[in-house]
């Protein structure tokens, strides 16, 4: 008798769904769950670098931001039915109003900020790619390992074309807010 194969095949989660799984209690409280590519991506813990630079990152943007644009810190962002990551921060488009009732969608977005620490690998790949694919103009990501900061910009497709390294000494300004330059150093602990 031979044996059959059998094909398994993987049934994504949509973002209706991962609401109704919140809703149900199915994470526990202290769970940092996040939807990417219709899977559940369970987060590692925070630790101080990472608690240190969104801190720093998001007062920072308030401080310069404040009446100019809305800020949003450890918010989620619908990117498409399959994925609502949580980045560390977002500069959004129009009032916060505008938000009452819904979350932000891609054409909200003027710049995502992902800190990264022990999340480095998927922050530069799955991450990187949901956000260009889905039109994300400008992708920051404050690398705590290399004590760096990676601007993506330009995307076409799944990918970045432009990756630029901003190194402690340098400064750099969000496209949205050219004039705006901020010190890498200041994010970085």
């Amino acid at each position: 008798m031979s044996e059959m194969a059998i094909e398994y095949v993987r049934r994504p989660i949509t973002a209706d769904e991962y609401h109704r799984l919140g809703e149900i209690g199915f994470f526990a409280p202290d769970e940092r769950v996040e939807l990417l590519d219709g899977e559940l991506i369970l987060m590692p813990p925070i630790g101080w670098e990472h608690a240190f630079a969104s801190s720093a990152v998001t007062q920072a943007f308030v401080l310069r931001f404040a009446g100019r644009a809305v800020l949003m810190p450890a918010g989620a962002v619908t990117l498409d039915e399959y994925s609502e990551p949580q980045p560390d921060l977002m500069i959004l488009a129009g009032a916060l109003d505008r938000y009452r009732g819904r979350l932000p969608g891609p054409s909200d977005v003027a710049l995502i900020v992902e800190v990264s620490n022990t999340s480095l690998a998927m922050d530069r790949n799955r991450k990187s790619k949901a956000y260009a694919r889905t039109g994300i103009g400008e992708y920051w990501i404050v690398d705590l390992q290399h004590g760096v900061l990676e601007v993506r910009r330009n995307p076409r497709g799944d990918v970045y074309e432009t990756i630029t390294i901003v190194r402690r000494g340098e400064s750099v300004a969000p496209e949205a807010f050219p004039n705006d330059l901020f010190e890498v150093e200041a994010f970085l602990p």
